[in-house]
C-alpha cells in the first residue's frame, strides 16, 4: 500500500490500514477528523472516536519513520501532518499506481481520440499494467472508499473498452476474440462490449456469431432491464446483416458510431 527502500508501511490492523488507505487514496489532501471518523465508523462511532484516530495516526507516523528511515518526529512534520483540523500525507517525490493509472489512460484516451491508434495501444497496455489485483484489496471500506474503489473499477473498464478498441483498429480482430469473450460473459448488458465483440467476429469471418451475440444482449436487456438495444448496438447488428464494407475499415471516430441512419453527435 505504502511502500519504500526502507519497506512497507501499511498496518495489518483493519482500521489503521483503512485509515491509511484513505489518506493514500487522497494523497496531499487534508483530510477532517470528521470525515475519517465517518469512513472507520459510518453512522455509529464510539464516543472514544477522536481519541481513537489520533492513537492510529500515531501508530502510522511510526510505520512511516521506519519505512521511510527517518525519525517520528520528521514522519509527523513532514509525511502525515496535522493541519488544526485534519490530516495530509504528503506525497513528495512519491508514485502512486492509482495516479499513475489514470494519467496513462488519459494519455490512452486522448490519442485515440485524435487517431494515433498504435499510440493509444501502448498507453492503454501500459495503463492496464499498473492493477496488479482488485482496487483496495484486503482493506476495509467504509463510504468514501467504496466510492474511490467504485470510480477506480469503472475507469478501469473504461481503459479496457478504448485499449480493446485500439487493438482492433489496428488489425488485431483475431487476437480479441478470446478476450472479449470472456468480458461479455463477465458484463452481459454491457452494450460497447458486445459492439466490439460482434466486430470482432464479423472481421474474423464469423457475422452469424456476431448476430449471436446481438441476440443475447436483446434478450439479457429484456430480461434483466425491460428495455431494448440502444440504437448504436442496433446499428452493429444492421452492418453485419448488410454486409456494410465500414465494418472492415479502420475508423478514425469512435468505433460503432457508424452513422448509417443517425445523425452524428456533433449535429445534434
Amino acid at each position: 500500500m505504502v511502500r519504500s527502500d526502507g519497506g512497507e508501511a501499511a498496518p495489518s490492523a483493519p482500521k489503521p490500514r483503512q485509515l491509511l488507505a484513505l489518506l493514500a487514496a487522497r494523497a496531499d489532501e487534508v483530510i477532517s477528523v470528521d470525515l475519517l471518523i465517518d469512513e472507520l465508523w459510518e453512522s455509529r462511532p464510539p464516543s472514544s472516536a477522536v481519541t481513537t484516530v489520533q492513537t492510529y495516526i500515531g501508530q502510522l507516523r511510526r510505520s512511516l519513520a521506519r519505512a521511510l528511515r527517518i525519525g517520528p518526529a520528521e514522519a509527523a512534520a513532514d509525511v502525515l501532518q496535522f493541519t488544526g483540523w485534519g490530516y495530509r500525507l504528503a506525497a513528495g517525490e512519491g508514485s502512486h499506481d492509482a495516479h499513475a493509472f489514470l494519467r496513462c489512460a488519459e494519455l490512452g484516451r486522448e490519442a485515440l481520440a485524435r487517431g494515433a491508434n498504435d499510440q493509444a495501444s501502448v498507453l492503454l497496455h501500459r495503463a492496464l499494467r499498473i492493477w496488479r489485483g482488485p482496487a483496495l484489496a484486503g482493506v476495509r471500506l467504509g463510504p468514501y472508499l467504496l466510492a474511490h474503489r467504485t470510480h477506480l473499477e469503472e475507469q478501469r473498464l473504461t481503459a479496457v473498452e478504448q485499449r480493446v478498441e485500439s487493438d482492433l483498429r489496428l488489425g488485431h480482430h483475431h487476437e480479441l476474440i478470446g478476450e472479449l469473450s470472456g468480458l461479455v460473459l463477465q458484463y452481459p448488458l454491457h452494450e460497447n462490449l458486445h459492439s466490439l465483440f460482434m466486430t470482432s467476429l464479423y472481421r474474423a469471418g464469423r457475422p452469424a456469431q456476431a448476430l449471436d451475440v446481438f441476440q443475447k444482449i436483446r434478450n439479457s436487456l429484456r430480461e434483466e432491464l425491460g428495455i431494448e438495444p440502444s440504437p448504436r448496438i442496433r446499428q452493429v447488428q444492421q452492418a453485419v446483416l448488410a454486409a456494410d464494407p465500414r465494418l472492415e475499415a479502420e475508423c478514425r471516430s469512435r468505433l460503432f458510431r457508424l452513422e448509417l441512419d443517425l445523425p452524428s453527435a456533433h449535429s445534434a
